[in-house]
């Protein structure tokens, strides 16, 4: 951080000002003061890696009976630190991402619970919303963000009216010559290669440079020579652009990173760098390249998990091939639980529970659909081989990185993200957070909040999928312990799978997690 310039607009503009040398020193002991890192060393890089689908029990050093190797994160674990309280803010992609972007929870913005489809939008980051890579752009980094956004953009037809539709006629609406609007390059990103929405499943399949679609679709996705499985069937017939090979997507996203990583080493060694990769991995289809079929003996999806991890692998090597490792705080996590499909013919067929141990998948508010894996490696500041059992969600992410590179968040920014550091470098004796708020897949009407062993789901049943229709969930579904209760209370520690409904058995702490529930609701933050 340069102590001679700042910003004057905290919601992520860039009016510069001087300070005077007194506010220099003023500058210098308040940043010390935030930043316990300050003045010890440069500012670290920062790889951010976000998987898709992946479950607690989808990786190794979190389940010892996983059947899907995942020796590259098994290794992060030993390098860094594994969290095992850690979730993601939704049970869906669209409101996390925004989330882990924003440090706010999506709920208290307008569309909070949407997960967009082909060219849906516009952004759910507002204009002038402090982002995590406008925050680091600001600090002097370069940012650059590589596959999946899923937040939203706003694609025009030739009349240059916004389209903001899903489905296939609105993708044959667009026009391919004009710039797409409210993408990542427009809220902090100075690059960006990847999609709109979820890669190989979407009405549209096109990558996107920057902010346009250099190859558009040319006609209608053919099906016919896809790989046919359990995991293979999530396809929507939408539009496909000549380069874009669905088993190949996250080797051209590895192929990306890369470069990004090598072009900087060349171009600006002495800067420091953000790069959010985001993997099409293990989203649905399940259809891992070429070279990983077969390769586990758990079958498409466990290839398919496999490759995940190789390309973390890479990643990893990659970095220590530009002598970039010892300074890079590596972020690894997911965004949500695993898929019901995924969990219904892995637990089947492979004897393999990518939400082990929890109850619970994808879009559920119990602990399968958000509880996550976390880890990260920062060399020079992380014990190897740590656990933290802090409770911490990933909108905790852009606070933990403000306090790291040494600036303070403005009060109208990050209302739900809380300060990591001191459990990254071990120095966190007490809980951090005073609670976890949660989303469903049904947005503001499905909330849940944690604090400390009790959990309260202000509402009834998963809060997304509908067991009951479901014949492949019907098998796990759970006797209702309160008949007639209007939500949930449990208790983790004496009842981690939330198995026992304590709703009308604690009245009043029903009654204090309702109230600090509709005190955040009220006061739009969580954070002090």
């Amino acid at each position: 951080m340069k102590l001679g310039t700042g910003y004057g607009k905290g919601g992520g503009g860039k009016e510069r000002f001087e300070l005077t040398p007194k506010l220099r020193v003023g500058a210098l002991l308040a940043l010390l003061l935030l930043n316990p890192l300050a003045g010890t060393a440069e500012l670290p890089n920062i790889l951010l890696i976000l998987a898709d689908d992946l479950g607690y029990g989808d990786v190794g050093c979190y389940n010892d009976r996983a059947k899907a190797p995942t020796p590259n994160l098994d290794r992060l674990a030993r390098e860094g630190m594994r969290f095992t309280d850690a979730h993601s803010p939704c049970t869906v992609c669209t409101p996390t991402r925004y989330s882990l972007m924003t440090g706010q929870m999506a709920f208290r913005v307008p569309r909070g619970g949407s997960v967009f489809t082909g060219v849906g939008g516009p952004s759910l980051i507002a204009p002038g919303r402090l982002t995590l890579p406008t925050m680091l752009r600001n600090q002097g980094y370069a940012t650059m963000a590589v596959g999946k956004w899923h937040v939203g953009w706003t694609f025009r037809d030739k009349e240059g009216k916004a389209i903001n539709d899903s489905g296939e006629a609105a993708v044959q609406r667009v026009d391919y010559s004009r710039r797409i609007e409210g993408g990542p390059v427009d809220h902090g990103f100075e690059r960006f290669f990847g999609t709109a929405c979820c890669p190989t499943t979407d009405w549209l399949y096109a990558f996107i440079e920057g902010d346009r679609i250099p190859v558009p679709p040319t006609g209608q996705l053919d099906k016919t020579h896809l790989p046919k499985h359990p995991y293979a069937n999530d396809c929507r017939p939408g539009w496909i652009a000549p380069n874009f090979l669905l088993e190949e997507v996250d080797l051209v996203f590895l192929k990306k990173s890369r470069q990004f990583l090598d072009d900087h080493v060349r171009t600006s060694p002495g800067k420091p760098f953000f790069l959010y990769h985001a993997a099409q991995a293990v989203h649905l289809p399940s259809f891992p390249a070429k070279q990983f079929q077969g390769k586990t003996q758990a079958g498409p999806h466990g290839d398919f998990i496999y490759e995940l991890d190789w390309v973390i692998g890479e990643l990893l090597q990659t970095l220590e091939k530009l002598g970039l490792a010892e300074n890079t705080l590596v972020i690894f996590t997911s965004d949500n639980g695993p898929e019901t499909t995924s969990v219904i013919h892995m637990r089947a067929e492979h004897h393999h529970d990518g939400a082990r141990p929890w109850r619970g998948v994808k879009r559920d508010q119990w602990e399968g659909g958000h509880r996550v894996p976390l880890l990260v490696r920062w060399p020079t500041q992380v014990k190897p081989g740590t656990t933290s059992d802090q409770l911490i969600s990933l909108t905790d992410v852009m606070a933990t990185v403000a306090a790291i590179v040494g600036t303070r968040l403005p009060q109208d920014a990050a209302e739900d993200s809380f300060n990591m550091l001191p459990a990254l470098l071990g120095k966190a004796e007490k809980p951090i957070r005073p609670y976890l708020l949660q989303q469903a897949f049904g947005g503001a009407r499905y909330l849940a909040i944690r604090r400390g062993q009790w959990k309260l789901l202000d509402h009834t049943g998963s809060g997304g999928n509908r067991y009951e229709n479901n014949p492949g969930l019907q098998p796990f579904m759970l006797p209702d312990s309160a008949p007639g209760a209007p939500g949930q209370l449990y208790d983790l520690e004496a009842d981690p799978g939330e198995t026992n409904n304590l709703y009308f058995k604690h009245p009043q702490i029903v009654k204090e997690l309702k109230s600090l529930l509709e005190a955040s609701k009220t006061s739009g933050r969580s954070r002090n």
